[in-house]
C-alpha cells in the first residue's frame, strides 16, 4: 500500500480524500481508498502571559473512524525566507495519538514551558492522519493518502513590536526584486506585494501583485514580479507596496529603459 503525505496550510481548506485520490486516477491504476475528511479549529494559536495554554479541535466529518498522530516542531525561517523546522522541548501537548469517531471531535491540549520570551517564538503542531490499513486483495492495489495539517503556534513576546522594511528593491531584465525584512519582535502575515508602474505624466501603466505569507521576526524574504517589456519601458518609476495584517511598507524604484530588456 502506498502512502502519499501532503501538508495543508490554507486556513479554509477542508480536504476530502475522495477528491484527492481522484486527482491521481490519471496517473495511477491503484484502486481508491475509503473516503473520509476532517478539519481542525482554530487555524492558529497565540499564547502569552495571560494564556499559556490552548486547545485545537480535530473534527471528523466523515463516516469512518479516523486516527491521527501529533507532533510539534519549532518553526523558523532562514536567510531566504524558507521555512525551517527543528525538534523542540518548549511545548507540551496531549494526546500524541488519537482516534476520532464519525461525526465526532477530539481536543488536543497545548501548553508552553518557561516565561514569555523577549522575541516571539513560533511553532507548528503537525496533525497527521494515519490511513487505515487495507485488507485482503485491496492491500496490494489501494493508494492511501495521509493528510497533514500544521496550525501555527505563536508565543507572544512580553512587548510585541511589529515593524518591517523593504530593505532592497531593484529592476533588472524586466523583473522587479524586493527583499522584505521583519525588523520587529513578532511575526506579520503578508497578504500581497503590489508593484504599480507610473509613467512620466503620472498615469498608471501597470499594476501587478504576488501573494505573500508569514514573515517571522528577524526573517527576510525575496519576492519577484515580472513586468511585460512593453509596459516596463513606459514606466518612469515603480511604486512598491507590501500589505500585511499589521504593517504596510512602501518603496519607490526609478526605472530606465535598459532595466526592462530581457
Amino acid at each position: 500500500m502506498g502512502i502519499f503525505s501532503t501538508n495543508i496550510w490554507s486556513p479554509d481548506i477542508r480536504l476530502k480524500r475522495t477528491a484527492l485520490i481522484a486527482c491521481f486516477v490519471a496517473l495511477c491504476t491503484a484502486s481508491q481508498a475509503p473516503a473520509g475528511n476532517f478539519r481542525v479549529t482554530p487555524i492558529r494559536l497565540e499564547l502569552d502571559r495571560g494564556a499559556k495554554s490552548g486547545a485545537i479541535t480535530v473534527i471528523n466529518e466523515g463516516t469512518e473512524t479516523m486516527n491521527f498522530q501529533v507532533s510539534v516542531s519549532e518553526w523558523t525561517q532562514d536567510d531566504k525566507g524558507k521555512d525551517v523546522y527543528a525538534d523542540t522541548a518548549d511545548m507540551i501537548f496531549f494526546p500524541k495519538i488519537l482516534s476520532v469517531e464519525p461525526r465526532g471531535q477530539r481536543v488536543i491540549r497545548v501548553g508552553t514551558k518557561g516565561p514569555s520570551p523577549v522575541k516571539e517564538k513560533t511553532y507548528r503542531l503537525f496533525i497527521e492522519e494515519i490511513p487505515a490499513p487495507a485488507t485482503g486483495q485491496a492491500k496490494q492495489s489501494t493508494l492511501s493518502i495521509a493528510i497533514r495539517f500544521a496550525p501555527p503556534i505563536f508565543r507572544v513576546p512580553v512587548s510585541p513590536q511589529r515593524s518591517g522594511t523593504i530593505e532592497r528593491a531593484d529592476v533588472s531584465r524586466g523583473v522587479i526584486t524586493a527583499v522584505v525584512k521583519n525588523t520587529g519582535t513578532a511575526h506579520f502575515l503578508i497578504s500581497s506585494i503590489t508593484a504599480r508602474g507610473i509613467a512620466v505624466d503620472g498615469s498608471e501603466v501597470f499594476s501587478l501583485d504576488v501573494k505573500g505569507w508569514y514573515l517571522l521576526q528577524g526573517a527576510s524574504r525575496t519576492y519577484e514580479i515580472t513586468v511585460p517589456l512593453e509596459k516596463c519601458i513606459r514606466a518612469s518609476r515603480i511604486d512598491l507596496t507590501v500589505q500585511s495584517d499589521t504593517v504596510t511598507l512602501n518603496r519607490t524604484v526609478d526605472v530606465r529603459a535598459e532595466m526592462c530588456s530581457q
